[in-house]
């Protein structure tokens, strides 16, 4: 088997299953490279340049993952003792291995939405006023499209309506924007009008875009100077990585509007599932290329194992959901073998 065939399985845990496509392995092969951390690299020059371009924003840097881009995020807007607010669900709290405190020493504050963006008038209710005995509020953050929520799109309307609110009290917004492309693709506009009302945002190259790693955080110049600083103190200064940067080029400049086929597959594989007894699938969450399945009476543990065992790899989010992911590698001819395959699981 050649290092590029697929796994024989059909792979819906994540669009980070993605492998890179031919024209990033050629680009990647032919890829000028140089010392980054002096700025010498000119392939991540060119895609640090392109990123900053696609989100509206003066600078931007490359780092290894989405991971490693919030948290520098969180360092260059804020001091140790401030407090963040996030949506409760948010990735930043659940899935970044508690960064927020143990790396950037901040405080999280979680607020509970009904689908993964915090309100203007939400966010005025839940500030304080100066007092010795909280910590201040130095940072909003906002996921955008939502994973833990389903994949769900937040408009350009509702982002301008926290940002507004944030900006009132002097305090910056960052997004977290892991899948930005695919909700601007769904709303059909720019990444960069959705980023426009926001201080900084960060996105993933190796999720739906299908480059093999990295992602890209992108504010104002100052702001990108100090995440570069931070960057380097958590091990992040990178050499000769013009190699992966070139994948990432080819990524912003021929992947983003084939999200939308990922989109249609997993409204389509949502709509098959739906009637299924046993599962219990929201369509109107699924927005994108995620859809979030409950499951009532079985267990997601039994339930993931049994689906292997038929060849469809999904991945448990909770003891009783799992979460099913569309991306380039699946298509309209699997969707009738992964119902057989849920249909078999949960009659036996």
């Amino acid at each position: 088997m050649s290092s590029s065939a697929l796994p024989r399985a059909i792979d819906l845990r994540s669009d980070t299953v993605t492998h890179p496509t031919e024209a990033m392995r050629v680009a990647m092969g032919r890829a000028e490279v140089g010392d980054d951390v002096y700025r010498e690299d000119p392939s991540i020059n060119a895609l640090e340049a392109l990123a900053a371009e696609r989100t509206g924003k003066a600078a931007a840097i490359f780092v290894p993952s989405g991971t490693m881009a919030n948290v520098l995020a969180v360092m260059a807007h804020t001091q140790k003792g401030d407090e963040v607010i996030a949506d409760s669900e948010a990735h930043i709290l659940h899935y970044e291995g508690g960064a927020l405190a143990s790396i950037a020493g901040t405080m999280p504050r979680a607020l509970p939405t009904e689908w993964g963006c915090i309100s203007g008038e939400q966010l005025e209710a839940a500030l304080r006023p100066p007092n010795v005995h909280y910590p201040p509020t130095r940072l909003v953050c906002l996921e955008n499209t939502h994973n833990r929520h389903g994949g769900t799109v937040i408009p350009l309307g509702q982002i301008e309506d926290l940002a507004a609110s944030a900006h009132r009290h002097g305090i910056p917004v960052h997004m977290d924007g892991a899948r930005i492309f695919n909700a601007a693709v769904v709303l059909g506009v720019p990444a960069s009008a959705l980023s426009a009302p926001v201080d900084s945002v960060a996105f993933c190259l190796s999720k739906g875009l299908s480059a093999p790693v990295g992602s890209l955080l992108c504010g104002e110049s100052g702001f990108v100077d100090r995440a570069r600083r931070f960057r380097k103190m958590l091990g992040g200064g990178m050499r000769q990585a013009g190699v992966l940067a070139a994948a990432g080029i080819v990524a912003l400049e021929q992947m983003v509007d084939r999200l939308a086929d990922d989109h249609r597959i997993a409204r389509t594989l949502a709509a098959s599932l739906a009637g299924i007894p046993g599962l219990e699938i929201d369509l109107a969450r699924v927005q994108t290329n995620i859809v979030r399945i409950d499951l009532v009476g079985h267990d997601a543990g039994a339930v993931t194992e049994r689906l292997l065992q038929h060849g469809i790899r999904v991945g448990a989010s909770g003891p009783h959901r799992i979460r099913l992911v569309a991306n380039r590698h699946i298509v309209p001819d699997d969707v009738p073998v992964v119902v057989r395959a849920f249909q078999a699981v949960l009659a036996g």
